[in-house]
């Protein structure tokens, strides 16, 4: 029996396929240089280590980084996340106010929670109806004694571009260290002048063509007040004694050669990706008049990024008649859930907008056939649900 073909990946805020080119840097360590970069004693702990050095330069530059010690690597931007919110709170052992937005990444509002239940007061700031968060409403809430604004430079689900440069200049001013999640957007957008701002960055490599399980915390250590963290693991000092741990150095090469890929690919990609994004919403609409409603804002969000919502559509249905497309109905980590998106319900979207909802996210592989097959997927799967006449 042969084989059913694989439908066609446009999912790529879930995750991103390995590049070649990226596969085949990380293979010699995967092979015969399998050192480990803590082996101080031998030819193959020395060359392990020289290659997490390189990498750890190369990120830090690719980064905006000011220095390779600022780059902490972890397993991703979830870890990346804890061990900046709770990091920080537990090396200050106080219980000082924390400021984020209602639709970041779990792996954010999730250790936000775990905050308040440990007694600091929480703020959630809410979005615009294109999902943006106000400058002036992080404004009203800062206070000389808060501990951290942590706003996403990138919503993964509805692809919106936050304000991070404003928000940034604003944190330091007060002298509040600034935290954004920038998983989504590293490798897509340019971050540009925000950096200088930053003082916390999450990345996840898998999200630029690189290999699962390896990530970075940018932890700035020059400017204002040096930042402190506590460990969220113990276990040899690793990484500054921040983030214990045998380092995946095949991983780590890895990462560091897909970042420098998607940097020096990014403004040719975000052109072209921009080209089919358009082409899908328009035939969408074409084909489906005043059914079709745009997710987040039109024009700032991530090239790859088209969120909508259908009118007249029982959204429990919907992925499931889709055939020949991998999308989403959300964020990765919350999809399995019934519940409809928190962040589409932020947004004003009705329970049955928000449930009628698909994410497309295009990607380095995305072509225009791609596009016709998304867009006939969806028409097919949208006139089964049609009444009879």
């Amino acid at each position: 029996m042969s084989r059913r073909p694989d439908p066609i990946y446009l999912d790529h805020h879930a995750t991103t396929p390995l590049d070649e080119r990226v596969l085949e840097a990380m293979l010699p360590w995967l092979r015969e240089s399998f050192g480990n970069a803590a082996s101080q004693t031998h030819v193959y702990g020395w060359r392990a280590a020289a290659a997490v050095d390189s990498a750890r330069e190369r990120i830090a530059e690719g980064l905006g980084a000011r220095d390779p010690s600022e780059i902490v690597f972890t397993s991703g931007a979830t870890e990346s996340n804890n061990l900046a919110l709770l990091g920080l709170a537990d090396a200050d052992r106080g219980r000082r106010p924390v400021v984020t937005a209602v639709t970041e990444h779990p792996s954010v509002l999730d250790p936000c929670r775990a905050l308040a239940r440990r007694g600091h007061p929480v703020e959630f700031l809410e979005v615009d109806p294109l999902g943006r968060v106000d400058p002036a409403a992080v404004a009203e809430r800062l206070q000389a004694e808060t501990l951290v604004v942590s706003i996403m430079a990138a919503n993964n689900e509805i692809g919106v571009v936050q304000p991070i440069r404003e928000i940034a200049a604003l944190c330091a001013e007060r002298g509040v260290p600034f935290h954004t999640d920038a998983a989504q957007a590293v490798g897509r957008i340019d971050l540009g002048a925000a950096r200088d701002g930053i003082d916390l960055l999450s990345v996840s490599a898998h999200k630029l063509y690189g290999p699962k399980g390896v990530g970075c915390l940018v932890v700035r250590k020059t400017g204002r007040p040096r930042l402190r963290l506590e460990p969220r693991q113990y276990g040899g000092g690793h990484e500054g004694g921040l983030r214990s741990g045998t380092l995946p150095v095949a991983a780590i090469v890895g990462f560091a050669r897909a970042l420098e890929l998607c940097l020096a690919e990014r403004a040719a990609e975000a052109g072209r990706l921009r080209g089919l994004r358009t082409a899908l919403f328009d035939r969408l609409c074409q084909a489906l008049p005043g059914r079709v409603l745009l997710n987040g804002d039109p024009e700032a969000r991530l090239p790859g990024n088209l969120n909508v919502s259908f009118a007249g559509v029982d959204g429990d249905r919907l992925l499931a008649d889709l055939s020949g497309i991998a999308v989403s109905s959300g964020s990765a980590c919350s999809s399995a859930l019934p519940e409809p998106s928190p962040v589409l319900l932020a947004l004003g979207r009705t329970t049955a907008q928000a449930k009628a909802s698909l994410r497309f996210g295009l990607g380095r592989g995305t072509t225009p056939q791609h596009v016709d097959v998304a867009v006939a997927s969806v028409l097919e799967a949208v006139a089964r649900q049609a009444p009879a006449a």
